[in-house]
């Protein structure tokens, strides 16, 4: 025997209900006093449920899709966020100078402290500017 507060919580489908049924296993919900067993009324109820499961599971996805699209019309912008701090950012933007400092002979540390980044992030930065470059 299984025992579940309520139906929701099981809404497996009706293959996870037949495998149940089919091991002898009964399924009794507490709050709506539910008893799943191997008979006909149950796999009727087992259905139900397992529709209710799957339309609430749709509107539950259409309901998202409609909230992000609204907010992806009103200029949210979605997804993941940038990796670029306002640090790397200002890094990037400077790149000319950083790299005429570089020529006259300062070092990527001494740079990299003064924008507040790490020396393997100015030099990331100056490689993805060379790739960009043609």
């Amino acid at each position: 025997m299984c025992g579940a507060p309520q139906r929701q919580q099981l809404a497996p489908g009706p293959a996870a209900f037949s495998v149940c049924s089919n091991k002898g296993i009964s399924i009794i919900t507490i709050k709506d006093n539910f008893n799943l067993s191997n008979d006909i009324n149950s796999k009727i109820i087992a259905f139900a449920f397992a529709l209710a499961s799957e339309i609430e599971r749709n509107l539950i996805s259409q309901r998202t899709k409609e909230a992000l699209a609204v907010k992806k019309v009103s200029g949210v912008k979605l997804g993941r966020p940038s990796r670029m701090t306002p640090k790397v950012r200002k890094l990037c933007d400077e790149l000319n100078n950083v790299r005429n400092r570089l020529a006259s002979g300062e070092s990527k540390a001494s740079l990299a402290r003064e924008y507040g980044v790490h020396r393997n992030t100015l030099d990331k930065c100056l490689r993805v500017q060379e790739e960009k470059t043609p």
